[in-house]
């Protein structure tokens, strides 16, 4: 795994070893922020189902200044700090090893708003739904800023979640990336 552009080009990333995690593929990941506009201006990304913090790590390489990356276990929180420190960019980073709404509430009274959502649970255990209401029931994804959501292509979401509209989907082999908006 690697980072594939902006300032950490082609460095790679530790991952977990084992079936813990499930890395998002160089060329999925690719096309996610190629649809997304490519290279970023500021903001902050909430990947909340961080593994390897490969997709918050990415966004941080594109541009964006800050990126929350959360995962449950201790085992992938320690692969997230080191390559955050391997990019040097841990000032960049809040690593959170916590639960997806425990980590959702925390942000939320920490006054937290996000201009990307990164959503790549285990896919047998996908809240994907709740966690959108919250996002939008919280205000948490800015005007105009993004909710992406990784899962199996056989999942459905709604046309909407409030104020985030459903934009569009890709299906990649097994996998379906879906975008929302906040209008």
């Amino acid at each position: 795994m690697r980072i594939i552009a902006g300032k950490y080009s082609s460095r790679r990333l530790t991952t977990l070893k084992g079936d813990a995690t499930r890395p998002t593929l160089d060329k999925v990941k690719e096309a996610v922020f190629s649809s997304l506009g490519g290279m970023f201006d500021g903001g902050t990304v909430l990947d909340l189902y961080s593994g390897s913090g490969a997709i918050g790590l990415e966004a941080i390489s594109r541009g964006f200044d800050q990126a929350v990356l959360v995962d449950m276990s201790h085992a992938a929180v320690s692969i997230i700090h080191k390559n955050a420190e391997a990019l040097q960019c841990e000032e960049q980073c809040e690593i959170l090893c916590m639960r997806d709404f425990r980590a959702l509430e925390y942000l939320k009274n920490q006054g937290m708003v996000f201009d990307l959502v990164y959503l790549d649970p285990p896919y047998r255990k996908q809240k994907n739904h709740e966690v959108l209401a919250y996002l939008d029931a919280h205000h948490m994804v800015r005007q105009g800023g993004r909710v992406v959501i990784e899962s199996l292509k056989e999942e459905e979401y709604h046309d909407a979640a409030g104020a985030l509209q459903y934009d569009k989907e890709s299906i990649y082999g097994i996998m379906k990336i879906t975008y929302y908006r906040n209008r």
